[in-house]
């Protein structure tokens, strides 16, 4: 099922690949890459999901993954059965090409564990004499 949260997206088409940021949340869908920003809405059905996303180029540059279309309406299927979707993706602008995509849900980092032995917020004191000594070499 595809959560919301914040994902990291890879995607291709026959003229060249990407990477990007994707946020979902309460059925809307946003994200940037190098080159482009994103936004739209998405449906959630089980392990499946449609979205429709619309694109605009926020840096002048290199061509986008559909060539020379800046401005494009996505058309976007996919599943999502954990935590890794994959997605297949055609726009009206771009007849014939086929975006195929990756998104893997990226996780919150939990809280540090308190060290073990220690008073919390104590540091012991450094001593360089604990260091490991590296093994002589000849010359």
């Amino acid at each position: 099922m595809l959560k919301d949260g914040t994902y990291a997206a890879w995607y291709k088409t026959p003229l060249d690949q990407g990477t990007g940021i994707v946020h979902v949340a309460d059925g809307q869908i946003w994200g940037r890459d190098s080159l482009m920003t994103y936004h739209g809405s998405c449906k959630v059905d089980g392990d499946r999901f449609t979205a429709t996303v619309s694109t605009k180029r926020h840096t002048e540059g290199r061509v986008t993954v559909f060539g020379v279309y800046d401005e494009l309406t996505l058309d976007i299927e996919g599943t999502c059965p954990d935590k890794i979707a994959t997605y297949t993706a055609t726009a009206g602008q771009a007849r014939g090409i086929v975006l195929q995509g990756t998104l893997i849900l990226t996780e919150q980092p939990g809280a540090a564990p308190e060290p073990t032995g220690q008073v919390t917020g104590q540091v012991p004191a450094f001593d360089p004499g604990k260091l490991p000594k590296l093994p002589k070499r000849p010359r």
